[in-house]
């Protein structure tokens, strides 16, 4: 574990790097990218037995797919426009004050910091790392002390990789947390529970850090019109998405809006696509576990809390086995729930999906309206009309359509929250952007128009500007 003194050493000591090379050069970035991206396929393996350690059983495809892949494949996208993203932006400038030059460049900001949540350890450390380094900048990494054996792998990777000054690895319970919130940043970004995101927010504050917060929230997918959807992919791609690291993933479908004619066809459905996907789970090593006893006994209360308050629930577990001994939550679908039931109102983080009914469209827009703004939302259906509702009719911090999970592994599109669910923008360009500080450039040369409407005020010449502008 990381001490505070030693936390505030390696912060010290990025501060004074960044001072030494405050502007790394293009080819310095990429090189530093490459060395991540070679660094990762020589610890692959023990990094996939690390997260597994972590969580007791974990899918070394899930980790490869959902961690690996797309940490790889966000290196090469950075790599290939680097150059593209670092060059000046000419910027036009007003009639009113030629001859000038206008541009914006883009510099590093500093010194950032990332805190790293317990579900994607891997790739929600590595893709901001990417951004960050892609933007120049020196990293402090925070871990989370719930995935400790994945920490000291990272640790060792980013070791192997950087100096200290570049990037650092620290690890540590909630004080060493706390006292990582309190470091004067020159930008902090948080993954992680919205609860703790407004700690982390008011920690930041202090010092005026400005923040990316990518939090969670109730991520709805919404059953579209009968005639224009395919009920069955609908159920498939749902249930995949769910499923994935048994639905510990913050922008897994939360509970589905589905008419109300249809919730039997739709439970009958997702039964199938889970069998399907998940035909045995107690010793299956494609399904994952929950984390740790805590969450474990969370989604049991969640759980029993519906059914004490009358939910139908239906168990996905096709050889009926008994899980004593390990952490597995098989698939779960509730029906008849209310808002009253925990499971309505608070984000669910496993594999149990609730399905609400509703009897026309504006209804389920309207729920979705009605509660905070969430991370994804998903509509499946091909009715134009209803699409185009979703769009202008609700905010989310990404939509899918026909899809769930997958639009977070687009290199193209920008990642983030709106509301409760998150502020800022990464992945991409917007992650450049976010990471670093643009800098507005205005260059004049001998010539001088402004002393135009230099004092003294007054005159025919200041009235004909006005005339000409003031319109």
């Amino acid at each position: 574990m990381t001490t505070v003194e030693e936390l505030s050493q390696l912060f010290a000591a990025q501060k004074t790097a960044f001072a030494a090379s405050p502007f790394p050069t293009a080819n310095t970035r990429i090189e530093n990218l490459e060395k991540l991206r070679l660094g990762l396929l020589a610890h692959q393996e023990a990094l996939i037995k690390a997260i597994d350690e972590d969580f007791g059983r974990r899918s070394a495809d899930e980790t490869r797919l959902a961690e690996l892949l797309p940490s790889v494949e966000g290196i090469r996208y950075a790599q290939k426009r680097i150059k593209r993203w670092m060059r000046p932006s000419r910027r036009k400038v007003g009639t009113a004050f030629q001859p000038a030059r206008a541009r914006v460049e883009y510099q590093p900001l500093g010194v950032v910091g990332i805190i790293v949540p317990w579900n994607y350890p891997l790739y929600l450390a590595i893709g901001p790392l990417v951004a960050a380094l892609s933007a120049g900048n020196r990293v402090l990494i925070k871990m989370s002390e719930f995935t400790p054996a994945t920490a000291a792998a990272i640790q060792e990777l980013i070791a192997e990789c950087f100096t200290p000054g570049e990037v650092s690895v620290v690890t540590g319970d909630v004080d060493i947390g706390q006292a990582f919130s309190e470091l004067p940043f020159d930008h902090l970004l948080f993954t992680g529970g919205t609860n703790i995101g407004r700690h982390v927010m008011q920690a930041a504050a202090k010092n005026l850090t400005p923040v990316t917060l990518e939090l969670g929230g109730k991520s709805p997918a919404i059953i579209g019109n009968s005639r224009y959807c395919d009920l069955p992919a609908a159920a498939e791609r749902i249930a995949f998405a769910k499923a994935l690291n048994a639905g510990q993933t913050c922008v897994a479908p939360d509970y589905i809006l589905c008419p109300r004619e249809q919730v039997d066809e739709l439970i009958a459905e997702l039964k199938t696509a889970f069998k399907n996907l998940y035909p045995s789970l107690q010793n299956n090593p494609d399904y994952s576990w929950i984390i740790n006893q805590r969450q474990f006994d969370r989604l049991h209360s969640v759980l029993q809390d519906a059914i004490s308050r009358g939910a139908d629930v239906h168990v996905v577990n096709p050889k009926n086995e008994t899980f004593t001994g390990s952490r597995l939550i098989p698939p779960t679908i509730v029906n008849q729930v209310n808002s009253d039931m925990k499971i309505m109102q608070d984000e669910i983080f496993g594999p149990i999906l609730p399905i609400v009914a509703y009897d026309n469209f504006d209804q389920a827009l309207k729920h979705i309206r009605g509660n905070d703004r969430p991370l994804a939302l998903y509509y499946f259906g091909d009715d134009q009309v209803e699409r185009q509702q979703v769009l202008e009719s609700t905010h989310s911090g990404g939509v899918c359509f026909n899809e769930a999970v997958f639009h977070v592994a687009q290199d193209d599109l920008p990642f983030g929250g709106v509301g409760a669910s998150g502020m800022g923008r990464y992945h991409g360009d917007e992650g450049f952007l976010t990471f670093s500080n643009a800098r507005a450039v205005l260059s004049k040369g001998k010539l001088n128009s402004a002393k135009l409407i230099y004092p003294p005020y007054g005159g025919k010449l200041l009235g004909m500007i006005y005339k000409l502008f003031i319109r």
